[in-house]
């Protein structure tokens, strides 16, 4: 059988399984059982299949993935996030679109912290925007910050998409984790600036209102109880693998324990907020191993089938030169983000996308963070876009979703210019990497 009709059945099946509302995690099993059975040999394709997807989900390069989720959990139920709100709300002070600014701060820290933009998007949406509005700011800067800053927790570390990124695509997890970094705060000096000049060219959508001075002593105060204890646990996941203390993996763990040993220090890990946090990153971590396990599955049948291979072979003969190809495929994957979650979209192209680009010659490191930060946009993307929903489930009522896709828009320009500049400058990625790693 060719190899695109091969395709065509493969990915046919499985999108008609996700529209039929399977989970991606049921879908990809049940597409590659029977994939495995036609194409590869019947019970012995499967079999063969079984102890490969065995074999990689029992890599230790999965266990941040469960960490970063124990790091998100403790932090939100700890209500150490919310500290956090409250000492960027007064080191801010009188600066014009201040709650703007906060949700863009916000979104970095927690990016740092959790790794989980919808999750970072629900608290900030449900805490700031209410007040955004009440204090008389319009739409595009209440919505559009926060829509945009919550992202960065894709572009940040802790990332638990850049993890599964680099075991479904066989990219060392150390370097993509350093490799994001200034990605990821590009993006937030780019929304930084956005909000200032929208703010200066229109005053009437973040207006000035009084705010209660709050003393020099009370804001180091403020910042030493806060936001200093938050280096500890930045050092222990970022600053060990710079200092080639830890491998990734080991970071990860060292990330866990270190906001286990905060919460505990500010004495608001109580027995029952550490039970919840267990189980329900547990429940989170088995669901995307789940995911995993059928995305390594369906890169090997894509490979035993010698799909993987005519659909290299057909890309690389188009008329287009190597960089026209990468950018049709970070174009494409912005586009299936405005309708598919950022799990399927990753797990359905990687396994495509990836052998092409090494046979190109091109860094795969870079095109992961492009990758990234295309899922970053078009999970923001109108108009199925899943950040846009988060958002209209928390903010406050009346809000429809043409303000929501409105504000959110500018966001999107702002992460396409991320995306020019990285792939017009891909030093701003690689330098850091050979830099840490040589």
């Amino acid at each position: 059988m060719d190899w695109w009709l091969t395709l065509s059945l493969i990915l046919g099946a499985l999108l008609v399984l996700m529209m039929l509302g399977l989970p991606v995690a049921f879908a990809f099993l049940a597409v590659n059982l029977v994939g495995a059975y036609v194409f590869l040999g019947g019970t012995s394709g499967i079999e063969q299949l079984v102890i490969n997807t065995t074999d990689a989900l029992t890599s230790f390069t999965l266990v941040p993935i469960a960490m970063f989720m124990i790091m998100g959990e403790v932090m939100f139920r700890s209500g150490i996030a919310n500290d956090l709100m409250d000492t960027l709300d007064k080191w801010f002070g009188k600066l014009k679109g201040r709650l703007a600014f906060m949700a863009v701060g916000g979104g970095v820290l927690f990016s740092t912290l959790t790794g989980n933009s919808m999750g970072a998007i629900a608290l900030l949406g449900s805490s700031l925007v209410p007040e955004m509005e009440r204090r008389g700011y319009k739409k595009p800067m209440s919505l559009g910050p926060i829509i945009g800053s919550a992202g960065l927790a894709i572009m940040i570390p802790p990332s638990a998409l850049a993890v599964v990124l680099g075991v479904v695509a066989e990219i060392s997890i150390g370097r993509l984790l350093i490799a994001i970094i200034l990605p990821g705060l590009l993006m937030a000096v780019l929304y930084a600036l956005y909000i200032w000049g929208r703010c200066t060219l229109q005053p009437d959508l973040a207006p000035t209102f009084e705010v209660q001075a709050t003393p020099l002593r009370v804001k180091v105060e403020a910042g030493i109880r806060n936001i200093l204890p938050i280096g500890f646990i930045v050092f222990a996941v970022v600053g060990v693998i710079f200092l080639g203390l830890a491998t990734p993996t080991e970071a990860a763990a060292s990330g866990a324990v270190a906001t286990i040993l905060l919460a505990l220090a500010k004495r608001r890990l109580t027995v029952e907020n550490f039970r919840v946090s267990m189980f329900e990153s547990a429940n989170i971590s088995v669901m995307v191993l789940l995911i995993v396990a059928g995305a390594v599955a369906f890169s090997q049948l894509l490979a035993f089938t010698g799909t993987t291979f005519g659909m290299m072979d057909a890309v690389l003969s188009l008329p287009l030169n190597d960089h026209m190809i990468v950018l049709a495929m970070v174009l494409t994957v912005v586009l299936l983000g405005m309708f598919m979650g950022p799990l399927p979209i990753m797990l359905i192209t990687l396994p495509i996308f990836v052998p092409v680009v090494e046979q190109l010659g091109f860094d795969t490191i870079w095109f992961a963070v492009l990758f990234l930060l295309a899922i970053e946009t078009g999970s923001t993307s109108p108009p199925l876009g899943a950040a846009l929903f988060v958002m209209k489930a928390v903010a406050p009522q009346g809000t429809t979703m043409g303000s929501i896709y409105k504000a959110a828009i500018p966001f999107l320009i702002c992460d396409f210019l991320a995306i020019a500049i990285i792939f017009a400058f891909p030093q701003i990625v690689t330098v850091p990497v050979g830099w840490m790693f040589g």
